[in-house]
């Protein structure tokens, strides 16, 4: 060993000449270590110089040298942290090039060394973890000593550095390159359960990462640069090489997913519900593909309906899956055997009863979507891609539910996945919950989706309010449950913002999206989520909700039949022959009792008749259709009880009104339903 002075003094001298001569460098430091063959400072050295020298070979055999000699100094392993570095590099430079040089120069078994022992000189979890997964690409035969521990060390990770998001760094790198090259070697065998656990991590990262926001805040952050595409072609590929190896009948990965949906319904056959191994492999089998089938056809299904939800954008977007009303303008009996009020008890007795012929019912329902393309989280879909995938969706969920011990599989992943924190899974089951005329529920789902926006949940986009209380009020409807269907639409009236651009009548406007032409029964819709659609659809709810209150044979109500007649306006001319059954109606009863008519009637149509009905051909009906017109017609009356004041006031009034039609209906209808809500609460109370 060299005393320190004459150590420090060949160093120095090396160090000199290795810029201007390297080779007496070299010659220096060759000599020095002959005489202190035991030093590592001169060794370093020489390391040093082979290396500025661009000498990969040679740099390469004094770093193995030293790894040997000398394994625990610190100048040592900040060099081979560089390596390392350099080999995980995914852009490499010069320098960079040329530490992968020095690395691949070194023997097989320095290499497998220098990289388990630097995994073991990181400080963060993650850095180990990368350090190791660097060592199992480059050592298959690795694999099978660390694949598992590293797999079971990530994993861990997660919930001691507080990540527990399905899309972190930890899980991200077990997904996207642990996992394949645990799959990739095939000696390495692996227990049943174990695949499972790994198939459901897997499973719930590529579903969270397809549907994840791009807000930075997300309660589940994806990691910066995630370069995680095709999400579902992968996750079904993976499910393939799992199934295989748990001895699932496992399709091939490119089999459509009809195909796939009808062979898992056939398997979900045979499960009984027994804990045995065959059984328990079976069950598995069934929910994972069911499960991957639901969650990527409901995300298909919403990215087309309510690309919002994926956008990390809040805000009125796509479409709403509401109840149709075809009896709506019809002049006969009111719709409510459809809907579930009055003549639908037979129905709904049938769904308490939990009757096959009430289920098919609903299953064989038609669902009206606007023609062309929808807007899309990822581009378009047409209306055929749309109804396929939310038919399939359906179906899956009903494979998963066709068994007690399925759905008790499928709540336990559920609740491993945590998918109460999903809004667009909460979404999606109000709409198959509409559809299949389980209104109940359907509305305890758009509750918890109104709390979820309510809470302001940071990160989190939730459906838009509007959308809620609609398809709420539809729901309600259904059920016959008039005054809480009105509640939801007076709720959200003030949420809509009336159009300064507005054309004078609504009527004439094309529709935001044109309907395409379905087969007849079609009973359900998919309209555009507008302030327009909105204030439209609203409208027909509560003229549905008025209607047999309107027309009732047994008792008179000239309210409810007023406000009838200011909301047959809308979508004008279609409830004209509805519009004068009313007519009738008030000629047969010997007059009607409304003073907002002149606030909110401004149909050129209306007004004619109702000045007719005034006429003597037209009967001489009493209309009592100014404020206070009552207390007037006692001021006034003279002979035969005609009033000469109030008929003037009146014909001065149709004058003014006459004037009025050209204002935007929908602004009419939209102040109608701000302004009168205590009177249309009361009127249905």
């Amino acid at each position: 060993m060299a005393a320190a002075p004459e150590l420090d003094f060949v160093v120095r001298k090396a160090h000199g000449l290795a810029g201007r001569d390297p080779w007496a460098a070299k010659a220096w430091l060759l000599t020095a270590r002959t005489i202190y063959p035991g030093d590592f400072a001169i060794q370093f050295e020489m390391y040093l110089l082979e290396k500025n020298a661009q000498r990969a070979t040679d740099a390469a055999r004094l770093l193995c040298e030293m790894f040997v000699q000398f394994p625990e100094k610190p100048p040592l392993w900040r060099e081979i942290n560089c390596i390392t570095s350099a080999l995980r590099a995914e852009n490499p430079d010069a320098q960079t090039q040329f530490l992968r040089c020095v690395f691949e120069c070194l023997p097989a078994p320095v290499q497998c060394d220098v990289l388990y022992k630097s995994a073991e000189q990181q400080y963060g979890a993650l850095q180990q973890a990368e350090a190791v997964m660097l060592l199992l690409r480059r050592f298959p035969d690795a694999v099978v000593q660390h694949g598992v521990k590293l797999a079971e060390t990530l994993l861990d990770s997660e919930k001691q550095e507080g990540q527990n998001s399905p899309t972190g760094c930890f899980r991200k790198l077990f997904v996207c390159e642990l996992l394949p090259v645990i799959l990739g070697t095939p000696d390495l065998c692996l227990p049943r359960p174990l695949l499972y656990k790994y198939l459901l991590k897997a499973a719930e990262f590529y579903i969270t990462t397809t549907a994840r926001t791009n807000l930075g805040d997300s309660p589940h952050p994806v990691v910066p640069d995630c370069g995680v595409v095709e999400t579902w072609s992968r996750l079904t590929q993976l499910l393939h090489t799992i199934g295989s190896r748990c001895d699932w009948q496992t399709d091939r990965p490119n089999r459509p997913c009809g195909e796939v949906l009808q062979r898992v319904r056939e398997a979900a056959r045979y499960v009984t519900g027994g804990e045995e191994e065959a059984q328990r492999n079976l069950r598995q089998q069934v929910v994972m593909t069911a499960a991957i089938l639901f969650f990527r056809h409901a995300h298909g299904y919403l990215s087309s309906v309510m690309p919002t939800l994926f956008s990390g954008v809040s805000g009125v977007g796509g479409l709403v899956l509401l109840e149709e009303l075809p009896q709506l303008f019809v002049s006969g009996e009111p719709d409510r055997a459809k809907h579930g009020g009055g003549g639908g008890g037979k129905r709904r007795k049938l769904e308490e009863a939990g009757q096959s012929a009430e289920e098919e019912y609903y299953r064989s329902r038609h669902v009206a979507v606007p023609s062309g393309l929808l807007p899309g989280a990822a581009g378009t879909a047409s209306a055929a891609d749309v109804l396929e995938s939310f038919r399939i969706a359906r179906e899956a969920w009903d494979v998963l539910h066709a068994h007690p011990a399925l759905e008790k599989e499928f709540l336990w992943v559920r609740m491993q996945w945590r998918t109460e924190t999903w809004p667009w899974l909460l979404a999606f089951l109000s709409d198959m919950l509409i559809y299949q005329g389980q209104y109940r529920h359907a509305i305890a789902t758009l509750q918890q989706q109104q709390a979820g926006g309510q809470a302001g949940v940071k990160g989190q986009v939730w459906a838009d309010a509007k959308r809620v209380l609609l398809q709420m009020a539809t729901c309600h409807l259904a059920l016959g449950e008039h005054l809480a269907a009105c509640e939801r639409v007076l709720e959200v009236a003030p949420t809509v913002a009336p159009n300064a651009t507005d054309v004078p009548r609504l009527a004439d406007e094309p529709p935001c999206v044109k309907p395409t032409k379905f087969a007849k029964g079609s009973d359900l819709q998919l309209v555009p989520c507008t302030d327009r659609a909105v204030i439209s659809h609203g409208v027909q709810i509560v003229l549905s909700c008025f209607k047999p209150h309107a027309f009732s044979e047994v008792s008179r109500d000239d309210l409810a039949l007023g406000h009838v007649i200011v909301m047959l306006q809308h979508d004008w001319p279609k409830g004209e022959a509805l519009f004068l059954r009313a007519v009738e109606r008030i000629c047969l009863q010997g007059g009607l009792q409304y003073e907002n008519f002149f606030n909110y009637v401004t149909n050129v149509d209306m007004l004619e008749e109702f000045a007719f009905l005034r006429t003597p051909e037209g009967g001489r009906v009493q209309l009592e259709l100014l404020p206070n017109q009552a207390i007037l017609t006692k001021q006034h009356t003279v002979t035969r009880g005609v009033t000469k004041g109030v008929k003037e006031d009146f014909r001065l009034a149709m004058e003014r009104q006459v004037s009025r039609c050209a204002e935007p209906l929908f602004t009419v209808l939209h102040r109608f339903l701000l302004s009168e809500r205590n009177l249309l609460l009361q009127g249905l109370g």
